[in-house]
């Protein structure tokens, strides 16, 4: 599955082209050192790469993320009726 343009849109104007960890827990409702127990654990739903020693995630990954979390939610709103 691939992101939604309309989803990489909202990513990239509000967070930029890479985001940082911080913007990371924001965009997954969680502390950052949740993201970072995540990430050790290899948990982390959204890949993400060191450069210069900090760590990333590319806007269309979580893009990704999003719109996978969305598809999940309808199915699943589907079924309880």
């Amino acid at each position: 599955m691939s992101s939604s343009l309309m989803t990489q849109a909202m990513v990239v104007d509000k967070y930029g082209f890479r985001v940082g960890v911080t913007q990371l827990a924001e965009i997954m409702c969680i502390t950052k050192p949740a993201v970072y127990n995540q990430l050790s654990a290899g948990t982390f739903p959204i890949p993400t790469y060191l450069d210069q020693g900090k760590r990333y995630a590319d806007f269309r990954d979580i893009a990704e993320h999003i719109d996978k979390c969305r598809e999940a939610a309808t199915r699943g709103a589907g079924s309880r009726a």
